[in-house]
């Protein structure tokens, strides 16, 4: 891969740009010298459907004209702007400061109505009409894209309009988790549990722990080794907010459910990881956005459709 970031492909592509616009004007300058075979009647000896022939009459001087603007143009842009290889250009303008420059602009120019949003707690703003449209609106460009368009996610990706939160729920919460992200790890137990029939007896344990189908017999064998996972997830289960630990006494599973999910996790380990949203979203917009997502789980439970396990 070091091949392709190398120094030498930054002079191919500007050999090649400069090759390119060179070739462009030695092949009008050789077109007007070179001289074409014609008859007496300056015709190039070609002809079509009986009666049409090929005029050999030089190009137009207008369009010469504009060929050289081009190649003149093309070499001044150069020089201005990037376009070979790694050189900036005089202006020192990238598409990169560009985005940078409109995106601060747009968020100057919405700083004061975010600033009236941060002065308004969430339970408001979760029922404010503007602020909801605004909250939809940066969820789903920051956050639909794992979580869905129905914030209800899918496998490894948390729904996010149930009661169920690794790391709770609270406004204060959801704002640390999009300023900070998360980084969830449970590693792999099979080692601390024991043998791969230890694995599958806990495996049912943790399922009866919520009421899930399960074989009882194993479930009784794997009581005693969940002290391996009782330090995360709580003697009783019910997970950790402080570790993300998840709460294992109900019925939603992210990563699966059934025996076999269970054993490919405690065997395998699992690692989540939530990109922090700091360098992309103002204060406000987190306020907004983070008030969104909790309005989405604090529905009136008549508002709110029963969600499927996960």
């Amino acid at each position: 891969m070091s091949d392709f970031v190398s120094n030498f492909w930054h002079l191919y592509v500007a050999g090649i740009t400069l090759v390119s616009i060179v070739a462009c004007l030695l092949l009008l300058w050789f077109s007007g010298k070179a001289k074409a075979m014609t008859a007496q009647d300056n015709t190039t000896g070609h002809v079509w459907d009986g009666d049409l022939r090929e005029m050999n009459n030089p190009l137009p001087r207008w369009w010469v004209g504009l060929f050289v603007i081009t190649i003149v143009f093309s070499l001044f842009y150069l020089a201005l702007y990037p376009g070979a290889g790694r050189l900036a250009g005089q202006l020192g303008w990238s598409s990169a400061s560009q985005y940078d420059a409109e995106v601060a602009k747009g968020k100057a120019e919405v700083a004061p109505l975010f600033a009236k949003f941060l002065g308004m707690p969430a339970e408001d703003l979760s029922k404010d009409p503007q602020a909801l449209a605004i909250g939809e609106s940066l969820f789903m460009n920051n956050c639909a894209q794992c979580h869905g368009s129905d914030a209800r996610g899918s496998k490894g990706f948390p729904n996010l309009t149930d009661a169920d939160w690794l790391y709770g729920g609270t406004t204060d919460a959801i704002k640390t988790s999009l300023l900070q992200g998360r980084a969830g790890n449970m590693p792999p137990m099979a080692a601390s549990v024991g043998t791969p029939e230890d694995v599958r007896n806990l495996a049912h344990y943790v399922l009866s722990m919520s009421g899930s189908p399960h074989d009882s017999l194993r479930a009784q064998l794997g009581k005693s080794k969940y002290g391996a996972c009782a330090a995360c997830h709580g003697m009783d289960g019910k997970g950790n907010f402080a570790l993300g630990a998840p709460n294992l006494t109900d019925a939603i599973w992210l990563h699966g459910w059934g025996e076999n999910a269970i054993v490919s996790i405690i065997t395998q380990g699992k690692v989540n990881q939530m990109p922090a949203q700091a360098d992309k979203l103002t204060e406000g917009q987190i306020h907004v956005l983070a008030s969104y997502v909790w309005g989405l789980s604090n529905k009136p439970i008549s508002s709110v459709a029963v969600s499927p396990a996960k």
